[in-house]
């Protein structure tokens, strides 16, 4: 007989104003695409991302409040992957530093909790005027949008307590 072991990954958008590393609007629901984007979201040569604080603030007090740990230092790591809709060719993200280590929450130890940008948006189309062949377009005004990612412990048991820590979280 087979028992679930689960463990959870979840990212949530965080709302702050800006994005994660840039000034750009943060605002995953503009209709208009590719308008907020500038070229430090979009990984043109030669600029320098600044970390957004509310961001950083945010992720600092879920961690408290889950009884984390807050180390004195952390840091960024690229993770390298190639896909459409990542204008850097990494995402900007947090691994063996994150901003918060342990805690945790119904009684599910959490393993971390950190940082890293979202991707931009493929949208995919009907067949384009003349040739007839669907198209795929990239959205970038998510890119960079600032997402938090809290990564348990295999301690669930069910898909119920799955659904009850979820909740809880939220």
């Amino acid at each position: 007989m087979y028992k679930p072991t689960i463990g959870l990954e979840i990212h949530v958008e965080l709302k702050t104003k800006t994005k994660m590393f840039c000034g750009c609007l943060n605002d995953p629901d503009e209709k208009k695409p590719n308008t907020n984007i500038c070229p430090i979201c979009l990984a043109h040569p030669g600029t320098l991302p600044t970390i957004n604080k509310k961001a950083v603030e945010a992720v600092l007090k879920l961690g408290t409040a889950l009884n984390g740990e807050i180390p004195p230092t952390s840091k960024f790591d690229r993770k390298n992957y190639f896909y459409p809709d990542l204008p850097k060719g990494y995402q900007i993200s947090q691994y063996d530093k994150p901003l918060v280590i342990g805690g945790e929450l119904n009684s599910v130890k959490i393993t971390r909790i950190h940082l890293e940008e979202d991707t931009a948006r493929l949208v995919h189309e009907g067949p384009s005027a003349g040739s007839g062949r669907p198209a795929s377009l990239v959205d970038f005004n998510r890119a960079g949008i600032p997402l938090m990612e809290l990564v348990t412990e295999p301690d669930i048991k069910s898909g119920e307590e799955a659904v009850a820590f979820a909740k809880e979280l939220q």
